[in-house]
Formats: structure tokens, sequence, C-alpha cells
């Protein structure tokens, strides 16, 4: 059985995944290269120029399944340095390539069929011999559809799904030549070119109902907004989010990645933030389907207009502020910690002092009251909190 991630997904770094593909692929063009010499050899013996067409047609074949062997090959590897999200944009891309494929063949099968209709020439009846060779490649052209759509099933493959697509189309129009075939022999010659129009409209929204959601994975189209609603109600559920903002949403090689900033209370700790920002990427990778990874910003504060808090000083700098402020206030050499909230522009400080250091309550309201005016005047501080324990 293929692994999947915790998400449900396949994982398309899968050895098994790629073998069945890599297989399958094999197969199609060992089954293409082998049809399309009988085609060829046929059609010109029999006088069967659509046999021959369809031939070289399937010789074109070779090439898209070149392109899928080439994509299998390099987006199964697993994400490095250069690529740390991985490689599946690779299927992406032939996907999108195989998509434009489908067009064109639909976009030639029309042009074909329109010049035909137009042009009103006779042509010489082909043989019967070309008839069974052209419905022994729809029967092998749909066994191939058959059998990359059952793979690409299994393993949730968009490039083998658009390649057994291809097909299928193929398959369509092997019954374009089939029909054109009966027809000249019947002596009908109108036939083929009018079932090609209607199968060409076929092939090319097949090819766009293929191409363009990969097109739009490309281009970092967002997930669906049912899907997006179910994202925003789940994160909402975990416990200890106030609120979120900045929700962004994308694909790569099928599967949705998320980002997303997450308020909670300014006076939590990291560690319990960091445990927060796990629990909603667990709940939404195991709760939704088709999300592989979550980044999570935890903020304070609301920062999606304006970030009120981005040009204030960091640590080191207040902290030596702090000890320029102190200068003169002995007992101040004994704080233990100094902790500092970032909200609304100005920063909190928070220090704390060891309850030895003062003789009783009395020595401690004074302390506290001295090191409070002593950063009074500092327009980045809002307040000094002092804490003995």
């Amino acid at each position: 059985m293929s692994e999947r991630t915790a998400s449900g997904l396949l994982d398309s770094t899968d050895p098994a995944r790629y073998r069945a593909s890599r297989r399958v692929t094999f197969v199609s063009l060992t089954t293409n290269a082998l049809l399309a010499v009988g085609q060829v050899v046929t059609g010109f013996v029999g006088r069967s120029q659509g046999l021959v067409a369809d031939g070289f047609h399937t010789l074109s074949d070779l090439t898209t399944d070149t392109l899928v062997l080439f994509a299998l090959a390099h987006s199964s590897k697993a994400a490095d340095e250069e690529h740390p999200y991985g490689h599946a944009r690779i299927e992406t891309a032939v996907t999108v390539v195989l998509g434009a494929v489908l067009l064109l063949v639909a976009i030639s099968i029309a042009i074909r069929a329109g010049l035909r209709l137009s042009g009103g020439a006779l042509y010489p009846p082909p043989s019967v011999l070309t008839l069974w060779v052209s419905g022994l490649t729809i029967l092998v052209k749909e066994g191939l559809y058959r059998y990359t759509e059952h793979t690409a099933r299994r393993y949730a493959s968009e490039l083998l799904h658009a390649n057994a697509w291809h097909h299928r189309s193929d398959a369509i129009s092997s019954i374009i030549v089939f029909v054109g075939i009966a027809g000249s022999i019947a002596g009908l010659h109108y036939m083929d070119s009018l079932a090609a129009l209607g199968v060409a409209l076929f092939v090319g929204r097949v090819g766009i109902s293929l191409g363009w959601p990969a097109v739009r994975e490309l281009i970092d189209t967002g997930l669906e907004t049912d899907k997006l609603r179910r994202i925003r109600e789940t994160i909402l559920a975990v416990g200890g989010v106030k609120t979120l903002h900045l929700l962004r949403t994308r694909r790569i090689g099928g599967r949705g990645l998320v980002d997303v900033h997450l308020i909670v209370d300014e006076a939590i700790s990291v560690s319990e933030g960091h445990q927060i920002s796990e629990a909603v990427r667990v709940k939404l990778m195991s709760e939704i389907d088709g999300i592989a990874d979550v980044m999570v910003h935890i903020d304070a504060e609301d920062d999606a207009a304006r970030s009120p808090s981005s040009l204030l000083p960091l640590r080191a700098e207040v902290l030596g502020r702090l000890d320029g402020y102190f200068r003169g206030i002995e007992a101040s050499t004994n704080i233990e910690r100094v902790t500092l909230h970032y909200l609304d522009g100005r920063i909190c400080v928070e220090i704390v002092i060891p309850l030895g250091v003062v003789s009783d309550h009395a020595e401690a309201t004074r302390l506290a009251r001295q090191l409070e005016d002593a950063v009074r005047h500092d327009p980045d501080i809002s307040r000094l909190a002092v804490y003995f324990r």
C-alpha cells in the first residue's frame, strides 16, 4: 500500500507511487510505438489517409509519454535545499502541457474536419483491413485509458489523470477514423467530418478542464470558498485562539498549503503560543482533506492593516536603556528577569526582583515607584511593572 501523509493525502515522494506511475507510462510508451508502426504501414498499404494521420498522431503521443516520465522522475524527489517545498509542481507544469496538447488535438481535428467538409473532394475507398486496424486501435487506446486512470485514482496523480484522458481522446479520434473509413467504404464521405467536429469540442473541453486547474495552481490560486470557511471554523475551535487574520492558501502538486496569523492572549508564554499553533496545524491537517502543511504565525495584536510595534527597539537596546535609567539605584543590580510586551506601538516592561532585596512592604513599594519614575520619560515604554518574589 502507498503511504499517506498526516492529512490523508498520498505522498508524492512515495516510491511505490513512482514505480506504479513509471510502469504505466512505460506500458503506454511501448504500446504507442507498436501501434503507430502498425497504423502507418496499414494506412499506406490499405489506402487510408485517415489511418496514416492517426498513426502519426499516435507517434506524437510518444513525446507526451516522455514528458510524463520526466515529470514522474523529478516530481517524486524529496524536498532539498533548492526546492524546500519539494518538486511536485513539475507534475503540475507537465499537466499544463498535456492539457495544452489535448486542446491542440481538438483544434487540429476541427480544422481537418472543416477542410474536408468545405473541400468536397472524393477519396478512393480504403481496404477493409484498415477498418479492422482502426477498430483495434480504439480498443487498445481505451484499454490504455482505463489502465492509466485506475493507477491515477489509486495514487491521486493529476499527471496520470491527464495522460489517461489523452489516451481517451486518442480513442475518440480513432473512432472518427473508424467512422470515416466505414463511411468511405459505404460511399458517405461526410460522416467522419461531422463526427470529428463534435468530438473536437469534447476533447477541447477535457484539455481545458485538465490544464486550467494546473495553471491556477502555478499562479498560486487559493483554495475554494467552502474549504476556506471550514479552515476558519476549525482554527477558531482551538482553545487559546482569539481570532485570526491574513489567512492565505495555495496548492502544490494538488496539495493544499495554509498560512495564517493567530491572535492569542498577549500575556501567555512563547511555549504556550507555540503549543496553540501546533494544535491548529495538526487539527487542520487531520480534519480537512487535502491540507498537506500549515504555517502558523502567532500575534498578540491585529497587525493585518498595520504593524504598530514594528519600529520599536529590540531587547538588547531596551536593556541598555534600562541599565542607564537604573544607574544609581543599587537594588536594580538584583533584577532576575525582564519581560517585554510589545503592544499598541509601545513596550510594557515587567521586571522580577528577589523578595530578599527589600525588608518590608513599604520598602518594596518605594523601590517599585523609584524604578517606575526612572523610565517614565521613555517614549517607547508604556509602563513598568515590578514584581517581588
